[in-house]
């Protein structure tokens, strides 16, 4: 298995994962591969939750020739993954492949990088868009966002998941990468989540974007800068 323990977070180390994640920090990837990349991403970290998190059960099967034992994933109709807007996209549409039968969520928040960030380190969130589906007690739930930086946007959309919901068996936000002090914001904030990324970058500038990152994810995917 390849998640690894990082005190709060768990970190994707599968080899395919860094290479496609090499691939999109490279400021000479245009939006087609960019696009591509955080599809290929979000497939590569499905089936990794999968792996990772999931159990198979043993099940009869009848092949061509005769009856044998397989294995098969318990779960997987019971899976809610939350696309938060809009540099999920492309990164959802990966893990669908992983998850076909997935029930979808939509959550459309935004920082107010104009308005700066407060002495916390944190940004002023504004929510356009909020549909969610019921939630179950033996669902795994995916919010996925590729950059998770002061935790800001992660945390508002974790409180309008979690609100009046049941305690799913699976609390899971994805990034494909993270910096440390958002995955310290949402873990003391959202203790029940588990933060699961493939990187953690060094650190945040003083306007709040990962270092070394890869820009903005959003920009790149739908071609806005």
């Amino acid at each position: 298995m390849t998640i690894e323990d990082r005190d709060n977070a768990y970190l994707i180390t599968h080899a395919l994962a860094k290479d496609t994640l090499s691939r999109l920090r490279d400021v000479e990837t245009e939006q087609v591969s960019f696009r591509k990349g955080l599809v290929k991403l979000g497939r590569i970290c499905g089936y990794e939750i999968i792996d990772g998190r999931m159990e198979t059960e043993y099940v009869e099967i009848e092949t061509p020739l005769e009856q044998t034992m397989g294995e098969r994933v318990r779960g997987l109709d019971d899976v809610v993954i939350i696309n938060v807007l809009r540099a999920a996209t492309p990164f959802v549409e990966g893990l669908l492949k992983a998850f076909p039968r997935a029930r979808q969520g939509v959550i459309s928040a935004s920082r107010d990088e104009e308005a700066g960030r407060a002495e916390d380190g944190s940004f002023p969130i504004t929510v356009d868009y909020v549909k969610l589906p019921e939630i179950h007690e033996e669902d795994t739930v995916i919010i996925a966002d590729p950059m998770l930086a002061t935790g800001s946007t992660m945390c508002t959309v974790l409180e309008h998941v979690v609100e009046n919901a049941t305690q799913p068996e699976n609390l899971i936000v994805l990034s494909a990468l993270s910096a440390p002090e958002g995955l310290l914001r949402v873990n003391e904030a959202f203790d029940e989540a588990d933060l699961l990324t493939v990187s953690i970058d060094d650190r945040l500038d003083e306007d709040g974007f990962i270092v070394p990152g890869l820009g903005d994810a959003g920009d790149r995917a739908f071609r806005t800068t």
